[in-house]
């Protein structure tokens, strides 16, 4: 199948728009926790900023929805933004069914450009879920939850990851359309917006963005003591080869970050391991 093309199409927006699942928030059977559970769930710190963002995202998307002109992915992208709705309503009946307290979320509001908007936002996305993959994963492992919860959020995981693949393909389809197809020119926007996304979370993780706090970001120490970089990057590929294996081998998916973390994970099993000393075995006994 050749990019760019009407068959191309079809496949990217049928694929999306048949996976869909139906479900509601409020209709979920949502499990009793223990004290111990309940206070590690309220003690999250990201439940605000994935509320907001959730929310944005439904209003950003539903928006972008509107300016398309094209039917069929037309009818996936504001599909896309219900779904995104659909999460915000889910955290947010989360956090009320088990009073989690929050600071008040910011207010949505209508983009000025949607069509840039949701580019970004496409590939902030592809970034955000392949870690978000790893920190769900590595919870799931330790058993901070119990497996209730994740079974709850194990859909939400899959449509972040339908997501990305439909905004790969989109991406792409739109540039080759335009005369824009080239490697090289694909290539460089996307390492331009890919940047871009890179020093969000940079940000985020550094205290500098604002609230200083993201999805990612804030999971990374909320989940798991003791955190290694060879862990992070492990478990990031692990889910999102499990989670991409799922989808038609014809449709592209986001690579460059399981790519570099690939490259990463390589260099850091090469490192000397360091060795505990003397000083530290004494305390250890």
């Amino acid at each position: 199948m050749e990019l760019g093309t009407d068959a191309h199409k079809e496949l990217f927006c049928r694929s999306f728009l048949d996976t869909h699942l139906t479900y509601e928030p409020e209709t979920i059977a949502w499990p009793q926790l223990d004290e111990d559970a309940l206070a590690r769930l309220r003690g999250i710190p990201f439940w605000r900023v994935a509320l907001e963002t959730e929310r944005q995202a439904g209003v950003m998307v539903s928006a972008f929805a509107e300016t398309v002109d094209d039917p069929l992915i037309q009818e996936a992208v504001a599909l896309q933004a219900q779904e995104e709705s659909r999460h915000g309503r889910l955290l947010e009946f989360l956090i009320n069914h088990y009073g989690v307290e929050i600071a008040e979320p910011a207010p949505t509001k209508i983009p000025a450009n949607p069509a840039q908007e949701f580019t970004d936002f496409g590939f902030g996305e592809c970034l955000d879920s392949f870690f978000a993959f790893g920190m769900f994963g590595l919870a799931r492992q330790t058993g901070y939850f119990p497996e209730s919860i994740f079974n709850i959020f194990e859909p939400i995981l899959d449509e972040e990851a339908r997501h990305i693949v439909f905004f790969v393909n989109w991406i792409t389809y739109q540039q080759i359309q335009a005369g824009r197809g080239a490697d090289l020119f694909r290539g460089m926007h996307a390492s331009w917006h890919y940047s871009r996304a890179l020093l969000h979370l940079a940000k985020s993780f550094g205290g500098a963005g604002g609230s200083g706090e993201s999805f990612t970001a804030a999971s990374s120490n909320s989940f798991i003591d003791n955190l290694t970089l060879e862990s992070v990057f492990s478990m990031c590929l692990q889910e999102n080869e499990r989670r991409m294996s799922h989808f038609d081998d014809r449709l592209l998916q986001p690579r460059l970050f399981p790519r570099l973390s690939t490259i990463a994970l390589q260099v850091l099993k090469r490192l000397p391991k360091r060795r505990s000393t003397p000083t530290t075995e004494m305390s250890a006994s």
